[in-house]
């Protein structure tokens, strides 16, 4: 095993790249609130900022991925596609079966431009996750409590202040509504037969109603939508922790456009399109478990230096102080002084493992074990 291998597995290293995320996280979200006084003012120049503080938080996580894991990412698409990424808004259809699905999709936003604008349809527990939800509220995601009656109004008004958004915009959804599990396939699967719809093998069935008022209210801004299906190569289902000790992943997406003028007006039309679209997914799942790779021309688009600068510089401003103040602590022989250091120490593990659990499928919500059993 090499040094930088050996260093990948060490605790205090992961707390290290914690301590940065975390220090470097609660200076950008205090930035951001001091942001708020140019909403009134200039209401563009506010986004524009803020989606460069957003990518200065969100490259770091990418940066774990791309340069310390070495992770690789495919996409099976055609040339045509490829050559439209980063310069128009669309709406993202990513399934969502592994805890860092998420993080692939937002390196493929780092390599084409639009990480910080990236949007999501978050569920509303995330507002209050330090950090990622302080983050998210400063770049108008729109937040739901996943019930519909009760999300209809917030979304659509959150979903229609996007309309003048100034930065090329990937929004997006899962529309499973909730990561894939067993146990929350097999009740998607009842209600799919006592509605009568195409049992799914690799998903879960697709809530449509957050999919059909997204086209409905982003209509004339989103150029396309981007069907994405995500594997994973060795039938592997990595995570975020297996990132942080340096476990190289092989992640392989087939990514299909679709024009928003293909897609129906009519609700009831829309829903069936995006049920069609998932058959075609569970297909396109059950090819690859079968070949091993997914149709299409192959793309592997160059990871790009700029979010390694921006860890290291962060690491360089925020480590400097804190190795002095470690030296500080213990040249000073005071048992409460490193008692106190000790227990700051502990109390970081615990709020950096916390944030990790967010990303774990074990961890993950009950949403889907019963809310399946209610109709949309």
């Amino acid at each position: 095993m090499g040094l930088l291998a050996y260093l990948k597995t060490q605790f205090i290293v992961h707390l290290l790249i914690g301590f940065v995320f975390v220090g470097s996280g609660l200076v950008i979200n205090f930035v951001q609130l001091c942001t708020l006084v140019l909403w009134p003012l200039n209401k563009q120049l506010y986004r524009r900022l803020n989606c460069r503080l957003a990518y200065s938080l969100w490259s770091q996580l990418v940066m774990l991925l791309e340069w310390w894991s070495c992770t690789e990412c495919t996409l099976f698409t055609d040339r045509a596609t490829v050559d439209r990424f980063g310069k128009e808004h669309v709406v993202i259809i990513l399934n969502h079966n592994f805890e860092i699905d998420f993080l692939c999709g937002w390196t493929m936003c780092e390599r084409f431009g639009v990480l910080g604008s990236s949007k999501v349809l978050a569920k509303r527990e995330l507002l209050y996750v330090p950090l990622i939800g302080w983050t998210w509220y400063f770049l108008e995601i729109v937040f739901c409590k996943r019930k519909w009656e009760e999300d209809r109004d917030t979304v659509i008004e959150g979903l229609k202040r996007l309309s003048d958004y100034p930065e090329y915009m990937w929004f997006l959804l899962y529309c499973e509504g909730t990561r894939f599990t067993e146990k929350k396939h097999r009740v998607s699967m009842e209600v799919a037969v006592s509605k009568g719809l195409p049992v799914l093998k690799h998903h879960l069935l697709p809530r449509t109603k957050g999919f059909t008022t997204a086209v409905q209210c982003l209509r004339g801004t989103v150029a396309a939508v981007y069907d994405v299906t995500l594997n994973f190569r060795g039938n592997k289902n990595p995570s975020l922790l297996g990132i942080l000790y340096g476990k190289k992943y092989e992640a392989d997406m087939c990514v299909r456009r679709f024009p928003l003028e293909e897609i129906p007006l009519d609700e009831k039309e829309a829903a069936q399109w995006l049920h069609k679209l998932y058959q075609e997914k569970d297909a396109l799942q059950e090819m690859y478990n079968q070949k091993g790779e997914f149709p299409g021309q192959q793309f592997k688009p160059p990871r790009r230096p700029w979010t390694l600068l921006n860890f290291l510089s962060w690491a360089t401003v925020l480590l400097s102080p804190l190795f002095s103040c470690v030296l500080g602590v213990f040249a000073s022989g005071s048992p409460l002084l490193i008692l106190t250091f000790l227990g700051f120490v502990g109390a970081a593990s615990f709020g950096v493992r916390r944030l990790i659990g967010v990303t774990e499928i074990e961890k993950g919500s009950s949403y889907g074990d019963q809310e399946f059993k209610k109709k949309e």
